[in-house]
């Protein structure tokens, strides 16, 4: 399996992407062809989630030994996770809910970046790399920590994580400004993600300061999902979810399943529909925004246009408005066309805004486009308390109000998988003004006593651990300083 640029012919291995991150000319990697799953889903249905990462990623990772890639799933998924399954099923209130934070920094980014540093190590090795890998990524607050929670004190590598200092929850940022490992370093900036995002793309598309770095043994690589050693993983629990759902006999062999994924940066649902393209029943991908509405726009108008007021709301994971990984779906769709897809980028980059065309909009009938105002995201919080004593975290209920607009429009009753990506201790704030407004008063830590009590729920470790844990990075920079953050951090 060779991976080619979304905007040029070149091709690496999977190693080499892993190891890149970013291709050279900007472009994003993608498999030259899409596999297709070699085990039926029953054989997978009789497999723990181990064994069914390894029979969806052998498919992607070609040049790892069995030996070394099922190594990498082995360490990643171990007793870090507070359950057995891992990633648990849960059926409430009429459709299913994957649960994806039971690991340790509380956030479905555990699922992919906690096998990263692995493929990342074992990458570097295979292609004779002798450099310091620095790991340079931005986050709107969940790929921050579970970046530096995986790679901190890993032996070869500096983690460098920008964050906007104003644009995640109080809980999100304590997590990140008390990591330990002397390798890590954290960066709150005055800007939005987007600033971050364009911040940190721009230093990888510095040929001078790639050559800074080579002079000091270092080179970069990116621990956002526009890597492919995180979006392989994001397959797997699509398929572990689908293989699970037909063990309980809620699904037969073969029978659709629809997903709805609260989006942002559009690495989640592209996973699922990597799923479909490999032979997973995947119906509809529901696709749900907050009210930065800019994928609902596109999948409605087939323009995409981040021209407008950026709005913070109470689910900062998707507050962006340039979805990095839609270009993979949009060179697709392009007919995989290195040109088309760049000329859209570059008008993207200069502009703000691009069209595609009718025949490629005609290529976008597996998605749906919804949003969720702040207004029906509390009402969902609430309701689905009030209903089921279930409590999701504000990303997880603007994917469920969207589900149920969905499901008034269309009439669409096929079973539906919502990806529950982050506990809903992670936003106490948000959640309790939802459920309980009487405690309006009480600090973050107090919200997730009394979410405790109300719940029934256990107050995860990740949060226990941060109560008391000292602040170790209080840097603060502007966008235009970033570099310079990089640069002093590494000494160079």
């Amino acid at each position: 399996m060779k991976y080619r640029s979304t905007r040029s012919n070149l091709e690496v291995t999977a190693s080499q992407a892993i190891l890149k991150g970013l291709s050279d000319d900007g472009g994003l990697f993608v498999p030259v062809k899409a596999p297709s799953l070699d085990r039926s889903l029953e054989e997978l249905s009789n497999m723990d989630y181990r064994q069914v990462a390894y029979e969806v990623m052998k498919l992607y990772l070609t040049d790892f030994t069995e030996e070394e890639l099922k190594n990498c799933i082995n360490s990643a998924y171990d007793d870090k996770f507070d359950t057995p399954q891992i990633a648990p099923v849960v059926k409430k209130d009429g459709a299913y809910y994957l649960e994806l934070f039971h690991g340790k920094t509380i956030a479905f980014k555990d699922m992919a970046l906690s096998i990263l540093p692995h493929l990342l190590i074992t990458s570097a090795r295979k292609n004779q790399v002798k450099n310091q890998i620095v790991i340079l990524t931005a986050t709107s607050g969940d790929t921050g920590k579970a970046a530096l929670a995986g790679f901190a004190d890993v032996p070869g590598t500096k983690i460098i994580v920008f964050y906007p200092k104003d644009g995640v929850s109080p809980i999100q940022k304590l997590q990140m400004v008390t990591q330990k490992g002397d390798n890590t370093f954290v960066v709150g900036v005055d800007g939005n993600f987007d600033d971050c995002q364009t911040g940190v793309k721009k230093m990888f598309h510095d040929p001078q300061l790639a050559k800074t770095l080579s002079e000091a043994g270092c080179q970069f690589s990116s621990a956002n999902s526009i890597n492919i050693g995180r979006l392989t993983p994001q397959i797997v629990y699509y398929v572990y979810a689908y293989t699970r759902l037909l063990k309980a006999g809620e699904l037969k062999a073969g029978e659709p399943m629809n997903v709805a994924v609260p989006t942002g940066n559009f690495g989640n649902i592209l996973a699922a529909y990597y799923a479909k393209l490999a032979g997973l029943p995947v119906g509809k991908l529901i696709c749900a925004s907050n009210e930065n509405r800019v994928l609902y726009d596109f999948f409605n108008t087939g323009t995409y246009d981040r021209n407008r007021e950026f709005v913070l709301t109470s689910s900062p994971s998707m507050d962006i408005l340039i979805s990095s990984n839609l270009e993979r779906l949009i060179y697709l769709i392009a007919g995989e066309s290195a040109e088309k897809n760049t000329a859209l980028m570059e008008r993207l980059s200069k502009e703000g805004v691009y069209s595609i065309t009718e025949d490629m909009r005609a290529k976008l009938n597996d998605f749906y486009g919804g949003y969720a105002t702040e207004e029906e995201t509390a009402g969902r919080i609430g309701s689905m308390y009030q209903k089921e004593r279930y409590v999701l975290d504000p990303h997880t209920a603007v994917a469920s109000a969207v589900y149920e607009k969905y499901l008034d429009g269309t009439g669409d009753h096929t079973k539906t998988l919502i990806v529950s990506t982050a506990s809903p201790y992670k936003f106490t704030r948000s959640v309790m003004n939802a459920i309980d407004p009487a405690c309006k008063e009480m600090t973050d830590f107090e919200l997730a006593d009394r979410l405790c009590e109300m719940s029934g729920t256990e107050i995860p470790e990740a949060i226990r651990e941060i109560r008391n844990a000292p602040v170790r990075h209080r840097s603060v920079c502007s966008v235009e300083d970033m570099e310079s953050a990089v640069k002093n951090f590494l000494g160079v």
